[in-house]
């Protein structure tokens, strides 16, 4: 019999997400909206489909680039930064999994909010590390009370999401970049951006790339429309960065990803135009939460936290009937969090879907 390490042993079987081709399954029918993964259902550039199309007919015979060079020097030079600061992975997940495991081992604490991103927990509690929870502050996660908390406990990494999934918030960058000054020594500020493509510049904050206690991470899964190529990047110190190249999966990246997310990457035309109708989807959303007598969340992502106004336990109810009409959407997982449901933005016909269930749904959740 195979023995494990105690580790392993002491490790539950669950994973950060059921999907919802898993709940289809279990269910026995699939979903009519999919608005639950944050995904972009507006997809990805023609051009990008177009440059995938060829690399899949011709070139998929061939490994990726497992130095991902032409997709780091496209990145510099619209950050105007070096190749050297960037790490490109299997997406923000398979990248913070990289960081997790640089940094801790048994023992080590960790500190992240109460409610925030679980894949991160995941690869924490798979390396042995402590997480230390933080709880959100108006619904917004609360970064000075993250950092007193890495002071306090003697942390090597902190988790941070700008803006914040499950709630669609953000801190202003002034903050951001205040706070960071009191960053402890040997500790390093995970900063997620997946959703930062969706923001102004205003709101972005201004971070010397050379500043080894800030890591940052993006994607090309929520605005570029690729989330089912799994590919994003990390950017930061140098000396941070290279560390990456002793323990990534130097052929993770598949050759079709790279391809779509350097043409992706160079379509601005594109990007304008899906940061517009996620504009106009998300005033969709919040006009049906205010027609069924429901408030919603200012959200600077591609989704809407709608408030179902009654806890946690009425807005399990309604997510699990409008799952049984086929709307797949999900919720903050904790407290006060969980009175919300969270929506991704859809094509007209996904939302007009959602407004025709919704009041259905509240009627028989009274």
């Amino acid at each position: 019999m195979v023995k494990y390490t105690d580790l392993i042993n002491s490790l539950s079987a669950e994973v950060p997400f059921v999907g919802p081709e898993t709940q289809e399954r279990s269910l026995g029918f699939e979903f009519n909206t999919r608005l639950g993964a944050n995904e972009s259902v507006f997809g990805p550039s023609e051009k990008a489909i177009q440059a995938m199309q060829k690399v899949a007919a011709t070139d998929v015979w061939k490994y990726g680039d497992p130095e991902n060079l032409e997709l780091r020097d496209a990145i510099a030079k619209k950050m105007n930064a070096s190749r050297h600061n960037i790490v490109i992975g299997e997406g923000i997940d398979a990248l913070l999994g990289y960081l997790v495991r640089l940094t801790v081992e048994s023992g080590v604490k960790v500190i992240t909010s109460l409610g925030a991103y679980p894949t991160f927990n995941y690869h924490v509690k798979g390396f042995g590390g402590e997480l230390i929870f933080v709880p959100y502050q108006n619904d917004r996660e609360d970064l000075e009370s993250l950092v007193d908390s890495a002071t306090k406990h003697g942390a090597k990494l902190i988790y941070f999401a700008n803006p914040d999934n499950p709630m669609g918030t953000i801190n202003s960058s002034e903050k951001i970049e205040k706070i960071i000054k009191r960053i402890p020594e040997d500790c390093i500020l995970c900063l997620d951006e997946a959703y930062v493509d969706f923001l102004s510049d205003q709101f972005i904050p201004k971070i010397d790339i050379e500043n080894p206690q800030v890591l940052r991470f993006r994607t090309f899964s929520k605005a570029y429309g690729l989330a089912g190529a799994r590919i994003g990047f990390a950017f930061g110190a140098r000396e941070i960065i290279k560390n990456f190249d002793k323990i990534r999966n130097h052929f993770g990246v598949n050759k079709i990803a790279q391809t779509g997310a350097l043409v992706a990457l160079r379509d601005e035309i594109h990007l304008r135009e899906v940061k517009e109708r996620v504009k106009l989807a998300k005033g969709q959303i919040e006009k049906i939460a205010i027609d069924n007598d429901l408030s919603t969340i200012k959200s600077f992502t591609n989704f809407v936290a709608v408030d179902c106004g009654k806890g946690g336990q009425y807005a399990t109810k309604i997510l699990q009937n409008l799952i049984k009409r086929r709307v797949f959407v999900r919720m903050p997982s904790v407290e006060p969090l969980n009175r919300c449901i969270r929506v991704t933005v859809g094509e007209v016909k996904d939302l007009a879907y959602f407004a025709d269930q919704l009041p259905v749904v509240l009627k028989e959740t009274l």
